[in-house]
């Protein structure tokens, strides 16, 4: 297996079936993986922040960074490899909240709000969840079947 890392506000979409695409330290970020078993496509989005709105120069320049411009991207991507919205399963982690236990900024819960909504808006539903909690994530994605695991506090379960 080649892995492809997800850097912090970074994107990647594959249709190599021998790929795994992977992210590290989901903290408050946002991890959202799409998946189309039809076409085997993947995608795996890091996302720091929920709206471009804060920082629109910053969003021109990376995109990524934010869950509003981030999101249309990664299904933008996908769709270009093959995969069909019908046949496409969501699935999101992190949004925890680590640094901000007096619950002042919200950071994670602010980034599944606006996932929510656009998915929402886009009749798309998340498929499952590993969100919330005061702990980071690791996420990676399978490109030739889809699977989904989550490592948190050295142990790995599948999403």
């Amino acid at each position: 297996m080649k892995t492809q890392v997800v850097g912090i506000s970074d994107m990647k979409v594959s249709n190599k079936p021998e790929e795994v695409l992977i992210t590290y330290s989901l903290g408050s970020c946002l991890g959202v993986v799409i998946y189309d078993p039809v076409a085997r496509v993947a995608g795996l989005l890091h996302s720091m922040l929920p709206l471009s709105k804060i920082d629109p120069q910053k969003a021109k320049a990376s995109p990524f960074m934010f869950v509003d411009t981030g999101i249309p991207l990664l299904f933008k991507e996908a769709y270009n490899l093959g995969a069909e919205k019908k046949n496409i399963i969501v699935k999101a982690a992190g949004c925890s909240s680590l640094l901000d236990e007096k619950g002042f900024f919200k950071i994670g819960e602010r980034n599944f709000t606006v996932l929510r909504k656009l998915l929402w808006k886009n009749n798309i539903l998340i498929d499952k969840q590993d969100i919330g909690g005061n702990h980071s994530r690791t996420v990676s994605v399978s490109i030739n079947n889809g699977r989904v695991t989550v490592k948190t506090g050295g142990k790995e379960h599948e999403l």
